[in-house]
């Protein structure tokens, strides 16, 4: 089946509630621009209630970071109690490689050609760990790390699919659109936050989380998956 990485959470009554409704990634930012930023200790919190409540069925726990130094990403996985990092910013395939094959990069290509460039470059130091993605790509602003509303291009997309296992699709993701872009692409996993809010950033919306689930597991039955 498509995973499915719910991120921004910043409490845990929503993140159980996301996990409860199907998600199988939470993804928890420290990115400090970002109205979803939580504090390590904040995300620790959250990653022990989760487990406590949920044990073996708990999400993989997902920092998001952006340009941060390798020392304080190890720093803050440890401190918070969380699976992987991903990195959303301009980061070099060096800091991903200091993080062990627990760092996943966010990639947001202007073309084909950029991307397969890019992927080339980082996927040597993807996550081994199957649970995990190989990349994730964005879709491309060039002020702005994410979070733009804006889907990331198919031909963009299906670059890096060529290039690595394990391909997480995000951009502009939402119920409404989500099962056409999995049918379209069939990717590893899709990444959504805006696409499940209603007016407050952190906060999902839990109508619309469980119709983003429904939407891809019924583009997952149409082709038998």
């Amino acid at each position: 089946m498509t995973r499915i990485k719910i991120c921004g959470v910043t409490s845990l009554d929503n993140a159980l509630a996301c996990a409860e409704a199907g998600a199988d990634l939470l993804g928890l930012n420290f990115y400090a621009r970002s109205p979803r930023c939580i504090t390590p200790d904040a995300a620790r919190a959250i990653a022990d209630g989760l487990r406590d409540a949920l044990g073996d069925r708990c999400p993989l726990l997902v920092g998001v970071f952006v340009n941060a130094p390798a020392d304080e990403i190890v720093h803050v996985l440890a401190a918070a109690g969380l699976d992987a990092a991903q990195l959303s910013g301009d980061e070099p395939p060096e800091t991903l490689h200091a993080l062990d094959q627990r760092g996943i990069k966010a990639l947001r290509p202007r073309d084909p050609a950029e991307a397969e460039t890019l992927a080339l470059g980082y996927a040597p130091y993807a996550p081994l760990d199957d649970r995990l993605p190989s990349l994730l790509v964005d879709a491309y602003h060039p002020a702005l790390y994410g979070g733009t509303g804006e889907s990331a291009s198919l031909d963009v997309a299906q670059a890096v699919m060529a290039r690595v296992p394990r391909l997480m699709l995000a951009g502009g993701l939402a119920p409404e659109n989500v099962g056409e872009r999995v049918s379209a692409l069939r990717p590893w996993g899709v990444d959504v936050a805006s696409g499940v809010e209603n007016g407050t950033p952190g906060v999902k919306d839990l109508a619309r989380v469980r119709a983003f689930v429904a939407a891809v597991r019924a583009a997952d039955a149409e082709v038998g998956v």
